[in-house]
């Protein structure tokens, strides 16, 4: 697998569905959202109108959601992720903490964006865990520094292509 590769954000067809989904909601409620911001503003003193204010505030939250999956998506791809020799984003992994061989978690390293489509915990390829995981391959033991300070050691049992 390249580098470009790995740095793609996989996405299973029923998971860029759902996604586009909700972007197309979020489009065709433009016009909900507009017709109440003007609804409040008829109101009165727009410096004591909560109503217009929230109203705003609502659509400036729904406006970055577009904006994201928008992108989001356009950056995405849809199928399985080729196979690889290391973990790599968008893969199921199964982990144990420090030596103990019991101590294990299996988890999808991916965007937050997936974890509506699966019952795996996805952890993001930037954070602490994954970071240290990156490229790492069965049986290799890396260690991480948790938000809390503490330097953590896992070792790689498994990993698969995640299939959604």
């Amino acid at each position: 697998m390249t580098s470009s590769e790995a740095s793609k954000t996989w996405l299973s067809q029923d998971a860029y569905d759902r996604l586009q989904a909700e972007l197309d909601e979020l489009i065709a409620a433009r016009p909900a959202v507009a017709a109440e911001i003007n609804a409040r503003r008829e109101e009165g003193d727009l410096r004591e109108n909560g109503g217009y204010h929230a109203a705003r505030e609502e659509q400036g939250k729904q406006e970055g959601r577009i904006l994201y999956l928008k992108e989001f998506l356009r950056k995405a791809e849809v199928g399985e992720a080729p196979s690889a020799d290391a973990v790599a984003p968008g893969t199921v992994v199964t982990i144990y903490f420090d030596e103990d061989k019991s101590d294990t978690e299996t988890f999808l390293l991916g965007s937050r964006e997936i974890a509506a489509t699966t019952d795996y915990t996805v952890y993001s390829p930037e954070s602490a865990l994954g970071k240290a995981i990156l490229g790492a391959g069965p049986g290799q033991t890396v260690t991480y520094t948790a938000p809390s300070g503490a330097d953590i050691k896992v070792t790689v049992v498994e990993f698969a292509p995640f299939g959604g």
